[in-house]
């Protein structure tokens, strides 16, 4: 699974977060594609923890532009 905690996250240099970010993307559009077509599921929790993480690397991005701004 794609479990990264915001320590890690915050610990990468941007190009690093704007790939990771683009490989957890397609990951999770490879799950949903998955379900969306009947085949079973082999880890259900997986969608789940590659949505809160993708999530939280987007927060941590904005946060970070928006210290750059003050």
């Amino acid at each position: 699974m794609a479990i990264l905690r915001s320590k890690q996250i915050r610990e990468m240099n941007p190009e690093e977060r704007r790939k990771k970010l683009s490989d957890l993307s397609l990951e999770l559009f490879k799950e949903m594609g998955n379900v969306k077509m009947g085949r079973p599921v082999k880890n259900p929790g997986k969608i789940k923890e590659l949505r809160r993480t993708i999530s939280r690397m987007i927060t941590i991005e904005k946060e970070l532009k928006k210290e750059v701004k003050k």
